[in-house]
């Protein structure tokens, strides 16, 4: 009787324990806190892709993807433990959502044979594959996101900033921090007033950071924010009445959440993206119709199409391309993380192969390689329209300032490698 109970409750244990699909991602979102609004559509729209490749596809490579779950909060230590919990169970990939859990994530994901994609965040020098084997930072980096804002700028002035002022609103971490050695070396460069003004986290206090730039009179503001601190910031500037065509964000402080609730103060705001905007893509038009009217979508559906979402489904696309590739390159449908890995660093997606997954003219093509964790470094322009509710897409890609910038990369990862004892490798 004993040995029968035991066996009764292994099976019961068994069949209350899911089993974990052979390709699973952990997704380390922020569903909670002040940092939602941005979290929540991103998290959504990788999760929906990810579905409606399960549903149309049964997959990829017939095998199904485990999209699995993790709250961090946008906290450092909360993300941590997530990797800590998911690390073994088959986990792929790791998409941290935060550039202080990607900090801390470097040296335990190399460590464990596990690739980091830090999408368009994150430590810029992971640029240099020779010294971060296992992290990835494309489409396009901090400082290259830095110096296009600066060129954009600077085309807006005729083709010179010198005598100008430029301002920085940053987010009081490592990811707000990002940008600084960039501007300040574009400022020597091109004979602008550089003034950083941090914002301490959450950021929903930002009265005396706006009488300053009232002070300063700044000839642009960009901003390096996330959350609420966005939001806070474009209605502070519209209660300064700053000219809103002159405020220009990263992409992450360029969505819907962000501007939405200024009203008409936050007409003319612009930001820097590095994909497309709106619903106008096939692949859009499929979610729409395979996963989020058939009711399996991961949130209330309220944010498809919105700039976060789209960001998510680009996440989603290009770790499914990999996988794709890596299944290829190996013959095997069930990879490892080795294979993901390999597969990262020889990424190509062509603008015919974007086409093929209905996301024709979505984003610019990417084709990594060894030396290389990031690829094509290109950033637009966008431009919120508060009457309709609409983000445009102002410019074409614009490259950064590489004279300026690779050599910072190569000094700091370089300084990283000396401080972790790695020897550089080779890349043919």
């Amino acid at each position: 009787m004993k040995l029968k109970m035991i066996a009764a409750a292994a099976a019961a244990l068994m069949t209350a324990v899911p089993a974990y699909a052979d390709l699973t991602i952990p997704a380390l979102n922020y569903r909670t806190g002040p940092y939602a609004p941005s979290g929540i559509p991103y998290a959504d729209g990788y999760s929906d892709y990810m579905t409606l490749l399960n549903e149309r596809d049964g997959g990829i490579g017939g095998e199904r993807i485990n999209v699995l779950e993790c709250e961090t909060g946008y906290n450092t230590e909360k993300g941590v433990e997530c990797y800590e919990q998911t690390k073994g169970q088959g986990s792929l990939l790791y998409i941290p959502q935060s550039t202080g859990i990607t900090y801390q994530l470097i040296p335990k994901a190399s460590a464990d044979g596990i690739p980091v994609w830090s999408m368009a965040y994150g430590r810029t020098s992971a640029v240099n594959g020779k010294v971060f084997e296992w992290i990835f930072n494309l489409p396009v980096t901090y400082w290259d996101g830095a110096s296009v804002a600066v060129k954009y700028a600077m085309e807006q002035e005729g083709g010179s900033l010198e005598g100008k002022k430029i301002a920085l609103v940053y987010h009081n971490s490592a990811y707000g921090k990002e940008p600084i050695r960039t501007l300040e070396a574009l400022a020597a460069k091109h004979g602008f007033e550089f003034v950083p003004i941090a914002v301490d986290h959450p950021g929903q206090e930002q009265k005396s950071q706006w009488l300053q730039i009232r002070r300063e009179r700044p000839d642009y503001v960009f901003m390096w924010g996330w959350g609420v601190m966005n939001s806070v910031a474009i209605q502070e500037a519209a209660n300064i009445r700053y000219p809103m065509d002159k405020f220009i964000g990263v992409w992450w402080s360029g969505s819907e959440a962000d501007v939405v609730p200024a009203g008409e103060g936050a007409n003319g705001y612009k930001s820097l993206t590095f994909h497309g905007a709106g619903t106008d893509f096939p692949a859009l038009q499929e979610i729409k119709t395979t996963v989020i009217d058939a009711g399996k979508n991961a949130g209330d559906g309220s944010k498809w199409g919105e700039v976060g979402y789209n960001r998510g489904v680009y996440a989603a696309a290009m770790t499914a391309e990999a996988i794709r590739q890596a299944q290829e390159k190996t013959g095997n449908a069930a990879i490892t993380a080795a294979d993901m890995r390999d597969a990262l660093e020889n990424l190509t997606v062509s603008d015919a192969r974007f086409e093929e997954i209905g996301l024709g003219g979505f984003a610019p093509a990417v084709s990594q390689t060894c030396g290389a964790h990031s690829t094509p470094r290109l950033a637009a322009v966008q431009q919120w329209n508060a009457a309709d509710k609409t983000w445009t897409v102002l410019t074409d890609y614009i490259e950064p300032d590489f004279e300026i910038i690779d050599p910072l990369i190569q000094e700091d990862s370089m300084a990283y490698a000396t401080e972790a004892g790695i020897t550089p490798r080779e890349c043919n």
